[in-house]
């Protein structure tokens, strides 16, 4: 996938490990996140993404395991034809506790997949299934 390095101090992203799903982003810049605030941190590189694909934002699980940081449109969605800078919407979960995003630290994942385009036709209405309308919690506990 072709990526401009807006900040050359930057390495691409990668993998964690050989077969990992997601590349790690990574902070252009530090900035402090006041408790239950959030922040637009961007991560220096912008992407060519495939028509077909989309790239997607995602947490890191340690972050938001140690320090309560998330992102707060995960996922975020990047769109094929978007040519800009990455940037990752941060919060901070904790009710009591700052946190700080250095420079170069790794702040997302990001995951790029194939999409189906799809078109929409109205009916009438839908087939039966078993589950019906059953929405949020329908499952059940287990």
């Amino acid at each position: 996938m072709r990526v401009v390095l807006l900040d050359p101090s930057l390495p691409l992203p990668v993998a964690a490990k050989p077969g990992d799903a997601g590349v790690d982003l990574r902070a252009r810049q530090s900035v402090t996140i006041a408790p239950f605030g959030r922040a637009l941190v961007p991560t220096g590189i912008a992407l060519a993404i495939p028509e077909g694909h989309a790239g997607f934002v995602l947490p890191r699980s340690g972050l938001a395991r140690d320090h309560g940081i998330t992102c707060l449109n995960a996922p975020g969605l990047i769109d094929a034809g978007y040519r800009g800078e990455i940037a990752c919407l941060l919060h901070n979960t904790d009710a009591t506790s700052s946190f700080t995003v250095e420079k170069g630290d790794r702040i997302a994942q990001l995951v790029i997949q194939r999409i189906e385009a799809v078109t929409f036709v109205q009916v009438e209405e839908l087939d039966e299934t078993e589950r019906g309308t059953g929405g949020f919690g329908h499952s059940g506990r287990n």
